[in-house]
């Protein structure tokens, strides 16, 4: 879907997976600095938008998703995995419910792959899952936001702000009327800054949720009756994961940052040493400089200096070894 706001003066389109939105609007730090500072809001009209009606919506997708959502209140936001028999992760969804439907953004493109799942385990539940991307569109207001939302949007609040699902119709009013618009390239630093792990750039065909930090979050542990949960438990209960998201601090003498997927080495190994992770996301941070998530080996230690290519990092730790 190609959003309209592509049209705002300065805006630059963004590519791969978020192509379809602008990737700045002409100075990403002043973006990323109103977004800090509460203001404005970002265009995520790409993401794909699936709702979920049905008096037995909040029972049944208690039993398909990682989180306990038999009995959310409406209104209130949470977020859920589904995940491969082996516990593998295969979606994420980002939910709200409003009383009458379940409404869920998700990564772009797949909203088919996710309806399919959700279609091939109705059995005789009275439900019904409708793609609603063509006439929904997403947007992120900040935390801090003081913008009112249109009396017609569903609202999401989370600690990192507000989602707002909007008629698509409405989109270019709505931004008209609550600028400055901020692209997703800000957006994505502030994602970096708060360790927040994104489906298809911190995940892989083997990533399970502990070793980004999504249990707890997007993983309940108290339940079970979901696909992969056999795995959650055992890795919980008795084992530690193979890997673990860090956050890089990267030197910012370069010119280029490291993109995704270059390896990681230890600093004090030769420059062919053994691979022990890999970038997921870089970014220009308008306070904390060049930064990264990545993935390493559980058994890296913690202060360990590392070369994400050729450039120097330092590491915080976000999930434990």
């Amino acid at each position: 879907m190609k959003s309209p706001l592509l049209s705002l003066p300065g805006a630059v389109p963004a590519e791969g997976v978020d192509e379809g939105v602008a990737a700045h609007y002409g100075d990403l730090f002043r973006e990323q600095r109103a977004l800090a500072d509460g203001t404005g809001f970002v265009d995520l009209s790409h993401r794909g938008v699936v709702t979920v009606t049905g008096e037995d919506r909040l029972s049944w997708l208690h039993l398909l998703l990682t989180q306990h959502v038999s009995e959310l209140p409406a209104g209130e936001a949470t977020e859920a995995l589904i995940l491969s028999a082996n516990g593998h992760i295969e979606h994420a969804l980002y939910l709200v419910d409003d009383g009458t439907t379940v409404w869920a953004h998700v990564e772009p493109g797949t909203q088919e792959a996710l309806i399919a799942y959700l279609e091939s385990m109705k059995f005789f539940y009275r439900v019904e899952v409708a793609d609603r991307t063509a006439d929904i569109a997403v947007v992120h207001l900040p935390a801090g936001s003081i913008t009112e939302p249109p009396e017609d949007a569903v609202v999401r609040e989370t600690a990192y702000g507000r989602d707002l699902f909007l008629p698509r119709a409405a989109l270019e009013d709505f931004a008209a009327g609550h600028g400055p618009a901020a692209g997703i390239l800000a957006h994505e630093a502030l994602r970096v800054e708060h360790h927040r792990p994104r489906l298809g750039f911190e995940t892989d065909h083997r990533t399970i949720p502990h070793e980004l930090g999504w249990i707890g979050t997007a993983v309940h542990l108290q339940k079970g009756c979901y696909r992969g949960q056999e795995t959650v438990a055992r890795v919980h209960n008795l084992g530690k994961p193979p890997r673990r998201l860090v956050f890089l601090h990267l030197d910012g003498s370069e010119v280029h940052l490291p993109p995704a997927g270059t390896e990681i080495r230890l600093a004090d190994e030769e420059p062919d040493g053994r691979k022990i992770g890999f970038v997921t996301t870089s970014v220009r941070h308008h306070e904390l400089g060049p930064v990264a998530l990545a993935l390493v080996k559980r058994n890296v230690p913690v202060d360990a200096r590392l070369l994400a290519g050729d450039t120097a990092a330092a590491q915080e730790v976000v999930v434990a070894p």
